[in-house]
């Protein structure tokens, strides 16, 4: 394998731990939110509170309406 074929597989391997860490991230965050306040993990409650702050933290992650991303300088 030449060098550019393996920098390549390093940087792609680097984009996409980063990206997984970053979606469990979000989750732990919103349990972590829940379980504070009171609720027990598997209870009704629980589940919607769950759901509600998974989908606030990606809203608050996420670009605004009509942003466009600009490119990386990595």
């Amino acid at each position: 394998m030449n060098s550019h074929h393996f920098r390549h597989s390093i940087a792609l391997t680097f984009v996409a731990a980063l990206t997984l860490s970053g979606c469990g991230s979000i989750e732990s965050a919103a349990q972590d939110d829940c379980t504070s306040i009171g609720w027990q993990i598997g209870s009704q409650g629980y589940q919607e509170c769950f759901k509600a702050r998974v989908y606030e933290r990606k809203l608050d992650y996420s670009l605004p309406p009509g942003d466009k991303p600009s490119p990386s300088v990595i």
